[in-house]
């Protein structure tokens, strides 16, 4: 293949593919109504989940895949006739990094890095509003961009820079690339060498074994397909079965040895965020990923039998508000009291995600004592007893940093944003200045050589460490000298502290309750339904409120 060739592929794998998967996932996505619903196939669809995500970012990455004993592999790849098929026992996938003829550079507009996508999804329906097109990536953080179909000249990117300039924004900025060779998909079978960009495969029995990278071995479920993603390497893509997904989500995120009904609980909040979730990684062309981004998935390997019978017991249930799925965040320990949704991400308020209070007893009247007030949230964390997550390691922490580290991670939370005020030096206090009612840090405010820097919700646990929560207050930590030297923080909970937590599951399973009940209690005024042809995925607020939802694969 010629240099010119190199180039032209790699312009397509980069350009023209992905702007034709962006807007085909996209319009799938917009599909008013449940017409592609109906006819799923047993409510159990085929999901495309990200297991390992750029692959070729580095040159010496591998992925093996291997069928199991007595079966085998078919690999499936395009040829310039059509289609042409291979099998055998196993197969390595690798990367060359071939040159290319010239250098190529490739940029981007990039409004704003998020935490999370909720954060970002919402950034990007204010852009929307405003006109502009955007697409949602994650190349390694959650990211906003200027749809790259439409901005797709130099003139018009910074047209649009200039404006956003004009406006006073100085976060958005122009990320630039200078490229000088592309990673090339390869593999070897009967010593001959195929060069490929997308490779399907799949096995007589639904199961295949696959070295990751970093050398660990997972057994996934279904058929796996290698793709081009929008950063220039490539997506190995699982298609599996939502009940068979689940199987590789429940057990890891729940832990083997929570309660059964806890186990149930999860099992249907699980299913619910995954098909509520399915337009997370349109712009790379599949649904979710395999990480803590969006739920831990580790395949069949490490499925367990408490989690199976859980699965089986609430097969095809699901969360709903008004006949739409609920958003179904789950995490480790609230500390006492859950956070509604807008206490940690910007957003249109969820009526079902609100701040209760998480015990079986009177332990603390809300109404009367209001967490936004500092004096009785440090009365609130004080106490220790009466609650569903009494006991469990997190729900009480404690923990003191110096103000030099404290600078340290606030530069390399900067920094990953390009944000302008990256570089502070030093730091002469820390203030919380907004606190909701659930007791949750809405703004912090930095005091630094570089002027004053507010942080906001989510944020604020990617700019300290600590917090591993946002419900805590802080004290200044002084030398001897009365000089201040760091700050403790005093909070309770791990997480974002949303919908249910983990822990008090297994404390509401103990006392006897039904994994539905543990859901409502923790998402109130929520029913819990087998899926069906009425209910929607997910509704768009630049919609009027119609129902969307995704054109899944039966």
């Amino acid at each position: 293949m010629g240099n010119s060739n190199q180039l032209n592929q790699y312009r397509s794998t980069i350009g023209t593919t992905i702007s034709s998967i962006t807007r085909t996932a996209l319009m799938s996505l917009t599909m008013v109504g449940l017409s592609a619903f109906a006819g799923w196939g047993a409510e159990n669809p085929v999901l495309k989940i990200g297991i390992e995500q750029r692959f070729g970012d580095e040159a010496t990455d591998t992925l093996t895949l291997k069928a199991l004993p007595g079966d085998r592999l078919t690999l499936r790849y395009a040829t310039t006739e059509g289609e042409a098929t291979l099998e055998t026992d196993s197969v390595k996938l690798q990367v060359e990094m071939k040159p290319l003829p010239q250098p190529l550079v490739e940029e981007r507009v990039v409004f704003s890095t998020h935490r999370s996508f909720e954060s970002a999804e919402h950034q990007a329906q204010q852009w929307r509003e405003r006109g502009l097109e955007v697409e949602i990536a994650n190349p390694q953080r959650w990211q906003v961009w200027a749809k790259r179909d439409v901005y797709n000249t130099p003139l018009l990117r910074r047209m649009l820079l200039d404006d956003l300039k004009s406006e006073g924004n100085t976060i958005a900025r122009i990320e630039t690339q200078v490229l000088r060779d592309y990673p090339q998909p390869y593999w070897i079978v009967n010593g001959y060498r195929y060069n490929r960009r997308s490779l399907e495969v799949n096995s007589a029995n639904n199961r295949i074994e696959v070295t990751h990278p970093g050398g660990t071995t997972r057994l996934y479920g279904g058929a796996l397909r290698m793709q081009p993603n929008a950063y220039g390497n490539y997506t190995l893509v699982n298609n599996v079965r939502l009940e068979t997904y689940l199987r590789g989500v429940v057990p890891h995120e729940i832990g083997p040895k929570a309660p059964p009904a806890a186990v149930e609980a999860q099992a249907i909040l699980a299913r619910t965020y995954t098909l509520r979730n399915l337009r997370r990684f349109a712009i790379d062309d599949y649904e979710l990923c395999a990480s803590t981004d969006c739920q831990v998935y580790w395949g069949l390997g490490d499925a367990s039998a408490r989690a199976d019978r859980a699965i089986r017991a609430t097969e095809g249930l699901v969360a709903t508000y008004e006949n739409e799925l609920v958003d179904a965040l789950y995490s480790s320990t609230t500390g006492g009291i859950t956070a509604p949704f807008e206490d940690i991400w910007d957003g249109s308020k969820r009526p079902y995600l609100r701040a209760t209070i998480d015990s079986t007893s009177p332990v603390w009247d809300l109404s009367a004592q209001s967490l936004g007030n500092e004096a009785h949230l440090r009365e609130f964390l004080n106490l220790k007893q009466g609650f569903n997550e009494t006991g469990w390691k997190r729900f009480r922490w404690r923990y003191s940093t110096s103000l030099k580290d404290m600078t340290d991670f606030l530069n390399k939370y900067l920094g990953n944003r390009s944000h302008p005020m990256t570089g502070i030096k030093t730091i002469s206090s820390v203030t919380i200045t907004e606190r909701a009612p659930s007791g949750r840090v809405l703004t912090m405010e930095v005091e630094t050589d570089r002027g004053l820097l507010k942080i906001t919700k989510d944020q604020i646990r990617n700019a300290f460490y600590p917090p591993i929560s946002t419900l805590f207050y802080i004290d200044p930590v002084y030398k001897e000298d009365n000089i201040l030297d760091g700050y403790v923080f005093v909070g309770g909970g791990f997480g974002h502290g949303v919908g249910l937590s983990q822990t008090g599951a297994y404390r509401l399973a103990e006392l006897g309750w039904s994994g539905d009940r543990i859901v409502q209690f923790y998402f109130p005024g929520t029913q819990i339904q087998p899926l069906n042809d009425t209910i929607v995925f997910w509704r768009d607020p630049l919609t009027d409120g119609d129902g969307v939802n995704p054109s899944v694969e039966p």
